[in-house]
């Protein structure tokens, strides 16, 4: 391959990538995917990306475009694809099966499908085919995109982010709970566009109790451009409850959207309520086997917004892919309510570690995210 053709295979799948970002908020549970059509002199001739789930997927935009380009559409040309072409019938046909139709002479593949039961499928029914694949040409930023869909289709649990609002001295509230706002807007925004992408929002009943939270996106704080559906879709808010004594007058069972209690009770859906029974540990809710039936929903990313209890048992149990803390410039006191409860240590060596993976500022405020190191729990 010459150095031209790799730098074209670059510059186009660049594109691709940037397309399938336009379903961050919208394609869940589906993986988000771009796609480019490039003719033999290196032309645009369609491109797409997939929106959401039961519609076509990006593939499909990107070849009518093409049809509507030319007579004779994607015939001899290069389809760049953010993740390997499906292989399968499922709400909608085999992406596969219509590159081949439309008879492309190559195919440029990001990733391949992470689903261990469909890897490799895709690109072995376009090989058979005849027509040319690559593989791996951006494979880091692809996968970047999908972490979640990811996650849950070679582990079976979802991608966890937990998020905390923190004050200089790793505070969360004043001795009294007063926490409205330790952070500014700008920060108040990134996190309505975390949730926005999440399929469920995680909290606990401490928290539903002492603040009474919607943890619905505000559209209107988050601030979209472009968005792609009339309605903003909203996450799915689950709450640990694990001795179910939470009333059902609080804000989240009252609005017309999706809320599951995650309790060790046996409880049948009701109109007011729907509940997700889960294994005891220590008397509580075990969160290892609430993230099995999260994945078994389809949720491929989790947004945590709860109290030190939830957030420190998540971090001691080892189910936190990112942390991500928004630090204000205030100092609230040692009275203050700390960020995570964590056992008390008495040796270093007992703690948890985490890697440092982005650090910016968000208006006045520090966005920093971590990642726990691999395998390390307090348990």
């Amino acid at each position: 391959m010459n150095h031209a053709t790799v730098k074209n295979d670059y510059f186009w799948m660049a594109k691709a990538i940037q397309l399938a970002q336009k379903g961050r908020f919208t394609t869940s549970p589906n993986p988000r995917v771009g796609c480019v059509i490039v003719d033999e002199n290196n032309q645009l001739l369609g491109q797409g990306y997939h929106v959401q789930a039961g519609t076509p997927h990006a593939e499909v935009h990107a070849l009518r475009q093409a049809s509507n380009a030319r007579s004779n559409g994607a015939k001899g040309a290069t389809a760049y694809v953010t993740l390997e072409p499906c292989s399968h019938f499922g709400r909608t046909p085999p992406c596969a099966n219509a590159l081949i139709e439309a008879q492309v002479a190559r195919v440029v593949v990001a990733m391949t499908d992470p689903n261990p039961n469909v890897c490799g499928n895709g690109i072995n029914m376009l090989q058979t085919a005849g027509i040319e694949v690559v593989s791996d040409v951006m494979a880091a930023e692809a996968a970047a995109l999908n972490s979640g869909f990811t996650k849950r289709m070679l582990t079976g649990k979802p991608f966890v982010r937990v998020k905390l609002g923190i004050s200089l001295d790793g505070k969360i509230a004043l001795q009294n709970g007063v926490s409205q706002w330790i952070t500014g807007p700008e920060a108040r925004r990134d996190v309505q566009r975390y949730r926005a992408q999440s399929c469920a929002v995680l909290t606990g009943s401490g928290t539903v109790a002492a603040d009474n939270p919607s943890l619905l996106v505000r559209e209107q704080e988050a601030k979209f451009e472009n968005y792609p559906l009339e309605r903003i879709r909203q996450p799915v808010r689950i709450v640990v409850d694990s001795q179910s004594k939470l009333n059902r007058d609080f804000n989240l069972f009252n609005d017309g959207h999706v809320t599951f209690t995650a309790t060790l009770q046996a409880h049948p859906d009701t109109s007011v309520g729907h509940y997700i029974q889960v294994d005891e540990k220590d008397g509580k809710v075990d969160l290892h086997g609430l993230m099995s039936a999260l994945g078994d929903k389809q949720y491929n990313e989790v947004w945590v917004e709860a109290g030190p209890g939830l957030a420190g048992a998540l971090l001691q149990e080892g189910l936190v892919d990112e942390l991500i803390c928004y630090q204000a410039p205030k100092l609230l006191g040692d009275k203050g309510v700390s960020m995570v409860n964590l056992p008390a240590f008495t040796a270093l060596n007992q703690s948890i570690s985490l890697s440092l993976i982005e650090n910016r500022q968000v208006g006045n405020d520090i966005k920093l995210i971590f990642r726990p190191d691999v395998g390390n729990t307090c348990r």
